[in-house]
């Protein structure tokens, strides 16, 4: 009997085919891509590599900035009941992020006897670590449809080059929102990735579509800014979503918590932004500051030249990507060509691009910060998502010869050495090197370094360590020797600070006036955190450049002014703003009493009273109605800084004048 003939090529295409176009079923827990074991075993050596030394890296660069004592000061009052204010009595949003905010009260709450500083650098030494590990298992799903059946080795390009720069590692601990911000955009970035890898037949159902619209309007509270990045993900789900019902979802998951927030924000604050974007004027443009804080970020570490070498690499990665079809869409008839594009490896790729250049160029425009580095870090993790990881595949003779396979390879390969190269250089950069902690025309500083140097410690982590401060003992010793109360100005002698006594009512006054009795203290500084945190809650805490004073808040922004502080209260308003003695010889001598007369008369314009009044009289339901239907005028509303100006533009009458300054 003679053999049966072998299946014709013809009858082979047609099986596979078939087979293509079978519906893929995933059974539970079984990942919908799978790796080979060298993609599956290279990618854990990386992560897990990249994450230890990201680690070690931020653990011997350990720190907590002053600025993030301030949120604990917050969180210290959250505790004790006073509400989330910085000073009890007075309704000031002093934080930016929101949702760090929260999540240190949640920690502190849980760590109970734990020292809130410990409970700040876990927190953002995890998150940190945890953001790189998204960053890089993002990109590593991006790559996935394009690796499955080939060998190819996981290799980190983005993330090393993010963990070589000494400021990365510095804020992996400081105790502010940057290990949130980093934790964030990782799960939004491998979120967006995994919704723009839709399988045949599997479309993405309910529940993952609401979380991601939960992540991408949480956006604002975790910084404001970062609403460009989550309000983009937000727009593309909506022109990708096929129903209305999709559309709806995508509009409430993302939009609650944000909105109920802002509820909260404009009725309990009476303004419609956080009180640090007020005392910044975030909606203002230095362009000029924007770019000399660019050009400090990237001089140091020559970050251009990992640029020039990733693009290329990003490039020669996209030579080698397969478009397998098993990650098309279902057709539909409302699912058009531009819905298919939206919802797209190469649009999830063009989000966090944008994301990035968005976030660059705020930034610019705002000025930049005065902390060095800190608020590029935040846009280059976006920039460097895409190749976090790369895969660098191994020729199989399938997709091309071996001899382009081994040149293609080849040319991956130099260029991430060159790139681990640059980043072994950058690693052990000396950064802004001799002007790192001199506070120069430009105004940015090494906040590590500066600190470190400032109060002795190499790594500054508790309260008590920046007693160590310039002024900051000192405000103890004040403190415990005015039993009666007293306000405290900075003086020009660091172990010491100048005294204001409280005004002590005349006799047979009032039962109002009598209550000024109870010994009250306030200490006027700049260096809120380190100070907050350092004295009690009973004892006001306020600055000139309106992080925490609703009077500065309300000033104009300086032109000239150090970026992050370029609003500057005078003194004479403090001392007219409070109990205090406001004629010599209770005041120092190098203030104007006639200066503090005018701050008073101008402290009773009906607008600045009212604004005052949205912060400080008892909240209740009217209150709180008031605020939010006022938020947007009090959010606009300015005061002049020169109370003699202030009164003439409140049409105010100028006081007469007092007797000079006693002679020395």
């Amino acid at each position: 009997m003679p053999p049966l003939p072998s299946a014709s090529p013809g009858l082979e295409a047609i099986k596979r085919e078939v087979m293509r176009r079978r519906p893929m079923v995933r059974r539970f827990g079984r990942p919908a891509f799978r790796y080979d074991r060298t993609v599956r075993v290279s990618l854990g050596i990386s992560v897990a590599l990249v994450v230890l030394l990201f680690g070690w890296g931020a653990w011997q660069r350990r720190w907590i900035a002053d600025d993030g004592l301030i949120v604990l000061r917050t969180v210290r009052n959250l505790l004790a009941g006073n509400g989330p204010v910085f000073n009890q009595g007075e309704r000031v949003e002093a934080n930016t992020s929101t949702a760090w905010t929260y999540l240190m009260y949640v920690g502190s709450w849980i760590g109970g006897p734990m020292r809130m500083e410990y409970v700040a650098l876990t927190l953002a030494l995890v998150l940190s670590l945890l953001g790189v590990a998204l960053l890089m298992l993002g990109a590593a799903r991006l790559y996935a449809p394009s690796l499955r059946g080939r060998r190819a080795i996981m290799l980190p390009a983005g993330a090393l080059v993010y963990i070589a720069l000494p400021p990365a590692r510095d804020f992996a601990t400081s105790g502010l929102e940057s290990g949130l911000a980093l934790a964030y955009l990782g799960l939004l970035w491998w979120m967006m990735v995994r919704w723009a890898q839709p399988l045949r037949n599997q479309p993405d159902n309910d529940v993952f579509i609401g979380a991601l619209a939960f992540v991408a309007g949480f956006s604002v509270l975790v910084r404001p800014e970062l609403a460009l990045m989550g309000g983009l993900a937000l727009i593309m789900m909506l022109i990708a979503a096929r129903t209305w019902r999709r559309r709806l979802l995508i509009v409430v998951a993302g939009g609650l918590v944000p909105v109920a927030y802002q509820i909260f924000r404009m009725g309990y604050y009476g303004l419609l932004v956080p009180g640090t974007a007020l005392a910044k004027d975030a909606a203002g443009d230095k362009w000029s500051q924007g770019a000399i804080y660019f050009l400090n970020f990237i001089g140091p570490y020559a970050v251009w030249l990992p640029a020039l070498l990733l693009v290329p690499l990003g490039l020669l990665l996209m030579t080698t990507r397969r478009r397998p079809s098993f990650l098309r869409p279902m057709l539909a008839p409302n699912y058009g060509r531009l819905a298919r594009a939206v919802q797209s490896p190469p649009a999830a790729v063009a989000f966090v691009l944008v994301s990035g250049v968005l976030q660059v160029l705020y930034w610019t425009r705002q000025g930049g910060d005065f902390m060095h580095a800190r608020v590029l870090l935040a846009p280059l993790f976006c920039l460097l998502a895409p190749v976090a990881v790369i895969p660098v595949m191994l020729p199989d003779g399938q997709d091309y010869s071996r001899e382009t396979g081994y040149w293609l390879a080849g040319a991956a390969g130099g260029l991430w050495l060159a790139v681990a190269g640059w980043s072994l250089w950058a690693a052990n950069s000396p950064g802004m090197g001799d002007d790192a902690t001199h506070v120069s025309y430009s105004g940015i500083v090494d906040e590590r370094r500066f600190y470190a140097q400032a109060t002795g410690h190499a790594h500054p982590l508790t309260a008590a360590d920046y007693l160590d401060y310039p002024r900051m003992a000192a405000v103890l010793t004040a403190l415990d020797n005015t039993p009666e109360g007293a306000l405290l100005l900075p003086s020009g002698n660091y172990t010491q600070w100048d005294l204001v006594p409280m005004a002590q009512p005349a006799p047979g006054s009032s039962p109002e006036n009598k209550a000024l009795q109870r010994p009250q203290h306030a200490v006027f500084f700049t260096n809120l955190g380190m100070l907050g945190m350092n004295v009690g809650l009973d004892v006001r805490v306020i600055d000139q450049i309106g992080l925490a004073n609703p009077l500065a808040q309300h000033t104009a922004r300086l032109t000239h002014g150090r970026i992050g502080h370029d609003k500057n209260l005078f003194p004479d308003w403090v001392i007219a703003d409070g109990p205090w003695v406001k004629v010599y010889p209770g005041i120092p001598g190098y203030l104007d009493a006639n200066w503090v007369a005018q701050a008073v008369a101008a402290l009773k314009c009906p607008a600045t009273k009212a604004v005052l009044a949205s912060v400080r009289a008892p909240m209740s339901v009217h209150r709180f109605v008031s605020n939010f239907l006022h938020s947007f005028e009090f959010t606009g509303y300015r005061i002049d800084r020169v109370p003699l100006y202030e009164l003439a533009r409140c049409g105010l009458p100028i006081p007469e004048p007092g007797p000079p300054p006693p002679r020395e």
